[in-house]
């Protein structure tokens, strides 16, 4: 077992920093937790996935998703939902920046296990610690292990509404797991809801963006860890009500553009590729 934090967890912490650290304020996300747990080398900034330019638009949509969830958290928090479940959590912080709301919930992170022990040791190491309320779920997905047993086992309650999440993981699945993970959820208690982001096919992303995309699918190859999974928004859509869902919307990257990013003196935005599927039981 490798006793390591996923590659694409470590650029999105990173990219989390670099947006505080570069970007003009007022910053969508703060985030530099991540960056304390990564604690890469004085040179991280000149990795070439750390280049401020070509990668801006990325990390426009790294925050803007993160502080999309964030508040569909501390909103669904305040309609009496208490349990939030992060599948495929990585490097997430939640748990450390807003205490303010996580200390009123019980979360529930889903991931591998190399990944959780190695995040579990750095957030002992630099005295964040480990409150009750947080709940590490390691799963073996190439095991194929079951994430809901995990989940149950750990303490989850399948009677009570959930928020379950799942950012920057539907590309990684066959269309098959990703309906699978739909119907689960779906069968949650009343109250719940989820969110997923998705890929775009690239014949639905504006011509000159594409290229932009296509190095992006080409170096997820090269990692080993290719995207094999992409939706129209009416098909993710069609998906989540045949799954189960009793509504399904979908949130654009226009959307999150004219919520986070309008009237910026520099221009970051969300490029067109990714999107939300947001559905509610």
């Amino acid at each position: 077992m490798q006793i390591e934090p996923e590659k694409t967890a470590v650029r999105v912490a990173l990219w989390r920093a670099m947006h505080v650290q570069i970007d003009s304020p007022p910053h969508v996300f703060d985030d530099v937790v991540g960056l304390q747990l990564v604690a890469p080398n004085e040179s991280w900034r000149q990795r070439p996935d750390m280049d401020p330019q070509g990668t801006r638009g990325f990390r426009a949509g790294v925050v803007a998703r993160a502080r999309f969830i964030e508040e569909l958290v501390e909103e669904q928090l305040a309609h009496g939902v208490t349990q939030y479940v992060l599948l495929g959590a990585g490097l997430d912080t939640f748990a450390q920046r807003r205490p303010d709301l996580a200390s009123r919930m019980r979360i529930f992170e889903v991931d591998q296990p190399g990944a959780q022990l190695w995040k579990r040791e750095r957030l002992v190491e630099l005295g964040l610690g480990i409150p009750s309320w947080l709940h590490f779920v390691p799963v073996d997905f190439e095991a194929g292990q079951s994430w809901w047993e995990k989940l149950v086992a750990a303490g989850f309650d399948t009677r009570a509404p959930a928020v379950v999440v799942s950012t920057g993981v539907s590309m990684y699945l066959s269309h098959e797991a990703n309906l699978a993970t739909l119907r689960q959820v779906a069968v949650l208690a009343p109250g719940s809801s989820f969110a997923m982001t998705f890929l775009l096919p690239l014949d639905l992303i504006d011509p000159a963006e594409r290229p932009l995309h296509q190095m992006l699918h080409e170096r997820a190859r090269a990692s080993g860890t290719p995207f094999i999974s992409f939706f129209a928004p009416e098909e993710v859509m069609t998906l989540a009500r045949e799954a189960g869902f009793d509504t399904a919307r979908y949130v654009s990257n226009d959307d999150l553009n004219a919520r986070y990013f309008a009237d910026r003196s520099d221009g970051l935005e969300v490029p067109r590729g990714e999107a939300f599927l947001i559905a509610a039981i």
